[in-house]
């Protein structure tokens, strides 16, 4: 047990430290030299009228012996007919994904193509949609000197001084150190004149703010299936940025990925970096479809787990007698339960309405999500030993499977915290996906061997001992548990993971819904298979030598089993008392 505190108090620790890039809907992820070709950036459920918003800032990218028609870079938004799966296949790993000339079924895709030699982004729209795509379309040479040729022409809105003026209108990136520096060097001007500038400066701000406004356009793509976006390069990064509205017809699940297709070839391996900054929203808050309706799930959930564990203590207060630790350990497990279902509604609340975790919430859901996992693998190895019910004595070899699943689980909670806490494009994401997944196969496969080892032994008992009826019995009780922790650890790792993914969209929050009510369901099966009572099997256990003799002789009729245990502890005591004489 005292690996498990540390093991608890170590990922406590890690969770605090990783919870400043907490997982929100308002992404910025930022790649310093990657070399991944393909990186998967995010997947979102959208209805009719959700807005993707991305802004790529400082791409840098390797120039030299770039050929883009055959290797482009660039995004791709496509949309899923599941989870994590795309709606287009590239057989070919050597095909690039932004080289596609048609889709199957007609399903939504847009490419964007980065050419920094051109200083462009071709957007390529594929297949049926009707949504609008805003963005800053590139000009031609014409266009620019026209609009700055108007810009001159334009008449000064503060008359105070019109030579700034028509600089700024010129949007000269300087204009602010150098009205500091004219005001530096005239120290004769009144406080009045100061005032004036400062309001002459706030308009012109404004005017270039409408201004930026007016430079982007909005395309309708179920009538435009290309076009060219402008990319702005400052010093020797590169940026652009566009805002997508979802119609009716192309709501769904959709997969925003970005590609580096050079990395593709073998034997190249350049190293590229750029920030990324993403907004996702649906009509309703910042949640994808499958996820707005968990914060009500998980509150009802947590009710149900808070009454059955209430129903628990009653039933432990009502037979005191026959109650043990491990009694209240379960108990523990379902308070705990229910604490951090409130703490995870709480949490998908504010990610809703805010776009983000509120720390300090998202902390307690981290803290009572890793109890409940170490007191859920705890209670079960100890149920499926015997502890408590048929012994007080763990052999070395349960010892040695608590010395590896207590650390084990606390790994897995440390992973599911990192996966939280990081954004899906990031290099380590994967890696603690993987570890999660394999630990907790892992914890779940380690916890059956002390139910096995304890059928095997209560088989040979059964053969050997006297009492053949009451052995039979506990193998009955052993048995039926094996089968439910197996058929519980199937049906949430894996047939619900399969329900998931043959859903639509936006029933797949059903998943978690299935989730939960097995682990209810499993729960309450535990609690009634060793209920604290007089008749389970568990607690006819004779206590020493002689007392198994009585027992052999009395339960033999199968009808006194009950009088047997009441007989068998006042013997004992009176013999104690004699013995003591």
């Amino acid at each position: 047990m005292a690996v498990a505190h540390r093991a608890g108090v170590v990922a406590a620790l890690v969770l605090v430290f990783l919870l400043d890039g907490s997982k929100a809907r308002i992404h910025k992820l930022i790649l310093k030299n990657e070399t991944r070709f393909f990186v998967h950036l995010n997947t979102f459920g959208f209805y009719a009228n959700g807005t993707l918003d991305v802004n790529l800032h400082s791409l840098r990218i390797p120039q030299q012996l770039v050929n883009y028609s055959a290797h482009p870079v660039g995004f791709s938004l496509s949309r899923a007919r599941v989870s994590g799966v795309l709606s287009y296949t590239a057989e070919e790993t050597e095909t690039c994904p932004l080289t596609l000339a048609k889709v199957t079924n007609n399903e939504p895709l847009i490419l964007f193509l980065i050419d920094i030699n051109d200083l462009s982004v071709n957007v390529r729209v594929l297949g049926d949609q009707d949504n609008i795509l805003t963005g800053k379309p590139k000009a031609n040479v014409q266009t620019k000197e026209k609009g700055q040729r108007s810009s001159r022409e334009a008449p000064a809105e503060t008359p105070a001084k019109p030579a700034e003026q028509a600089q700024d209108d010129d949007k000269s990136p300087d204009k602010t150190t150098k009205s500091s520096d004219k005001t530096a060097k005239s120290p004769d001007k009144t406080t009045d004149e100061a005032k004036v500038e400062t309001n002459a400066e706030a308009v012109d701000q404004t005017k270039e703010a409408k201004t930026a406004e007016k430079l982007t356009t909005e395309f309708q793509l179920a009538s435009t299936k290309q076009l060219v976006l402008a990319l702005e390069k400052v010093n020797d990064t590169y940026a652009f940025n566009f805002h997508l509205l979802l119609g009716l017809l192309a709501e769904g699940l959709y997969n925003l990925n970005f590609y580096y297709c050079q990395n593709m070839v073998p034997g190249i391996n350049r190293p590229y970096s750029f920030t990324l900054e993403m907004t996702e929203k649906n009509p309703g808050g910042f949640l994808s479809a499958a996820e707005i309706p968990l914060s009500r799930l998980y509150i009802g959930m947590a009710g149900v787990f808070f009454v059955a564990a209430m129903v628990w203590v009653y039933t432990l207060m009502k037979h005191r007698y026959s109650v043990f630790k491990i009694h209240w350990l379960m108990a523990a497990l379902a308070f705990t339960k229910s604490t951090s279902l409130v703490f995870h509604s709480i949490n998908y609340h504010f990610i809703n309405t805010e776009g983000h975790p509120i720390e300090g919430w998202a902390v307690m859901y981290y803290i009572t999500h890793l109890l409940k996992g170490a007191l859920l693998f705890i209670t079960l190895a100890l149920i499926g030993t015997g502890w408590a019910f048929v012994k007080y004595i763990l052999s070395d070899k349960e010892k040695k499977i608590f010395m590896i699943v207590i650390p084990l689980q606390c790994l897995a909670n440390v992973a599911f915290i990192i996966i939280e806490s990081t954004e899906e494009g990031s290099s380590e994401y994967p890696l603690w996906k993987e570890i999660l997944f394999l630990v907790d196969l892992i914890c779940c496969g380690a916890i059956l061997f002390p139910v096995v080892w304890s059928i095997r032994h209560l088989q040979e008992a059964s053969s050997t001992d006297g009492k053949a009826a009451m052995n039979l019995e506990k193998l009955k009780l052993f048995r039926h548990y094996y089968v439910m922790i197996v058929c519980y650890i199937y049906f949430t790792r894996i047939i619900a993971i399969l329900l998931k993914v043959t859903m639509p969209f936006q029933w797949q929050w059903c998943y978690e819904f299935l989730v939960e009510v097995s682990t209810l369901i499993f729960f309450v099966l535990t609690g009634y298979k060793f209920r604290p009572a007089s008749n389970n099997p568990y607690l006819q256990l004779p206590q020493d030598e002689e007392d198994e003799e009585m027992d052999e002789i009395v339960t033999e009729s199968g009808a006194l089993e009950g009088i047997s245990k009441v007989k068998k502890t006042s013997n004992g005591r009176e013999r104690q008392k004699e013995a003591t004489l």
